[in-house]
């Protein structure tokens, strides 16, 4: 069978897929239009960028949508079920790089460290001292993280255990959280937090949820932590808290558009901390995920369940899709 893959994998993820017997395909150009090509003979696609919401007319082979990482908001899930294609991902691999990011923020935040390696080079040693009179620990205070999932228990683990924070967290159940994490509402937990990490999925229910009455509600001198993806937050809402300094900062892994164009006005802040949507990605956590997903294209393309089963819906239709192209199901002979 063929597998499309939307941007390059790891060595590994390429090896597995071979040693199964399946063909890679590769995209030729950028954009939905060698999307839809790429699809057109694939039965399997993994993915690492957003996939056009009419994929699926253009895909007849397509049996399984496999995402290289954690949010499967780059796949449209609906038209997959409908059409039976089964659609999986890979939670926790790269659950360790992005709790250890979202610490980096929250240390480079609180110590001060690029801009005083800026004032170090720029302006010599006494002004770089200088920021140091700002610096704060995180040992005694409040984290508050919003999505207590694989990223946000290993966030409150290290929080809790290593920096002895305080740590609230907020999700869907509230039961089942760590023991070293208590639950808050999202009014108090944006009220008492001097952090707050997001760390949660992006559906209809959480775009938008980091609304402008939750801001109004947080610190003069607590900061946003954002590594789940833009439409979470208000953009226009933590833009005027952002300007009028009602809160500390930001610090913006993920935005409403991306790139970060050019001309956006959070360049133009002095209390944002920006990085290009790189959270997720390690060495170690880059492997693993491309491991994950190769086998678990391996496993749907021999007519198993996957692992990492985001659409369980579909799994009736999903049989039918197999034996109209010809492909046996679980436990049948191939009609070939």
């Amino acid at each position: 069978m063929r597998v499309a893959l939307t941007d390059p994998v790891e060595p590994i993820c390429e090896a597995i897929l071979q040693q199964a017997g399946h063909e890679i395909l590769r995209p030729e150009g950028t954009g939905p239009d060698a999307m839809r090509a790429l699809c057109r003979e694939a039965e399997a696609i993994i993915v690492r960028q957003k996939l056009p919401d009419d994929l699926l007319d253009h895909a007849p082979r397509l049996l399984a949508a496999v995402r290289h990482g954690v949010g499967v908001d780059l796949i449209p899930v609906e038209a997959c079920t409908a059409h039976g294609v089964l659609v999986a991902n890979v939670p926790g691999a790269n659950a360790d790089a992005v709790a250890e990011f979202l610490v980096a923020q929250m240390l480079a935040v609180a110590r001060h460290v690029e801009a005083m390696h800026a004032e170090h080079l720029a302006r010599g040693w006494g002004a770089a001292r200088a920021r140091s009179e700002a610096a704060t620990e995180l040992r005694g205070k409040t984290l508050g993280i919003l999505g207590v999932g694989a990223i946000g228990s290993r966030l409150a683990e290290i929080a809790a255990l290593g920096f002895r924070m305080r740590v609230l967290g907020y999700r869907r159940n509230p039961a089942g959280l760590p023991p070293h994490v208590t639950y808050a509402d999202l009014p108090d937990l944006f009220a008492e937090s001097d952090y707050v990490a997001l760390a949660c999925p992006l559906t209809p229910e959480t775009r938008g949820i980091v609304s402008a009455p939750l801001l109004a509600r947080m610190k003069p001198t607590a900061w946003l932590l954002n590594v789940a993806r833009g439409p979470v937050v208000d953009e226009a809402a933590l833009l005027d808290a952002l300007r009028a300094r009602r809160i500390g900062g930001a610090a913006l892994d993920v935005y409403w558009q991306q790139p970060l164009a050019a001309d956006h006005p959070l360049r133009s802040l002095d209390n944002v901390l920006l990085t290009p949507h790189t959270a997720g990605l390690t060495r170690e956590s880059v492997v693993e995920m491309s491991r994950v997903a190769a086998e678990e294209v391996v496993r749907i393309l021999r007519g198993e369940r996957p692992k990492n089963f985001i659409n369980p819906e579909a799994w009736a239709a999903a049989q039918d899709r197999r034996r109209a192209l010809g492909y046996a199901t679980a436990g049948e002979a191939s009609p070939r």
